[in-house]
């Protein structure tokens, strides 16, 4: 498996994943990834630990935890990605370790958990019912409260990818605040001259530009979802000026917050309409 990793910010709570022959390279980000093989067979990895998944299992990476997926044969799946703030009451099981293995050997033929996953589906699979995202969250719950137990979770052990968690994860938490190379140090304990290295040779990114993403990432939130005016937000998510958070915002999604806000709001309306009108 390669070494470089992609990080990613996503914006939505909760993103489904569906089709045939799964295939992505390493990667990480904050929320948790959960895919439900339905057909066929994967290879899947997980801080570099190699694992075979087959018909009915389930493979469940946390947060800030590198993974990848090679296809084996013609394959079905399912999945979600979810921020792990949609469950608060696990949320002190994401962040206190790891899964001793990700896989779920055969978890989906237990017909109460299939039942859940096919009804977590329908509810991102569709928007013409009321309620949706209560449902979702339920479901997501109830999936997850059955998964966990039949998981080992285990403390972080040394070594790269754990460190690169580590960061990634302490980031997450204090985006907002005036992050450096040298805080982290001397939070972490980690040298800071190792940190740098860890985001330049694993994830291609600089340290700067992934904090930046992670505040750009939570913007969209405020930029959609308040009506803070947009100098309140970048400072709340952590920009000291309007124009580095002006600057950071169009070098990640190519426009201003302006004019993202003014794109996505009416789509934001017309959701909300069609729900009430349920």
């Amino acid at each position: 498996m390669s070494l470089n990793v992609k990080y990613e910010h996503k914006l939505q709570d909760i993103a489904f994943l569906s089709g045939h022959h799964i295939q992505y390279i390493p990667h990480l980000h904050r929320e948790l990834e959960l895919i439900c093989l339905l057909e066929g067979d994967v290879i899947a990895y997980a801080d570099s630990v190699r694992y075979e998944l087959h018909a009915g299992d389930i493979f469940l990476t946390f947060p800030n935890q590198i993974h990848s997926y090679e296809k084996v044969t013609h394959e079905t799946h399912v999945g979600f990605i979810f921020k792990p703030d949609l469950l608060p009451e696990l949320m002190e099981t994401f962040t206190i370790g790891t899964p001793t293995s990700p896989v779920i050997t055969g978890a989906a033929n237990n017909p109460r958990i299939r039942a859940l996953i096919d009804a977590l589906t329908d509810t991102v699979t569709r928007e013409d019912f009321s309620h949706v995202s209560e449902l979702r969250r339920g479901y997501l719950l109830a999936l997850c409260a059955e998964l966990i137990p039949m998981m080992k979770i285990s403390k972080l052990p040394v070594g790269d990818s754990e460190s690169l968690r580590t960061i990634v994860s302490f980031c997450t938490q204090n985006y907002a605040e005036n992050l450096s190379l040298s805080l982290l140090e001397e939070k972490l304990h980690l040298n800071k001259f190792y940190i740098s290295h860890l985001f330049s040779g694993r994830l291609g990114l600089r340290f700067n530009d992934y904090i930046n993403s992670l505040r750009v990432s939570e913007a969209c939130r405020y930029l959609l979802n308040s009506s803070l005016s947009i100098t309140e937000i970048g400072s709340l998510v952590g920009f000291n000026t309007p124009r580095t958070f002006n600057r950071a915002f169009i070098k990640q999604l190519g426009v201003s917050p302006s004019e993202y806000r003014k794109r996505r709001m009416p789509e934001m309306r017309a959701h909300v309409k069609r729900l009430v009108e349920e």
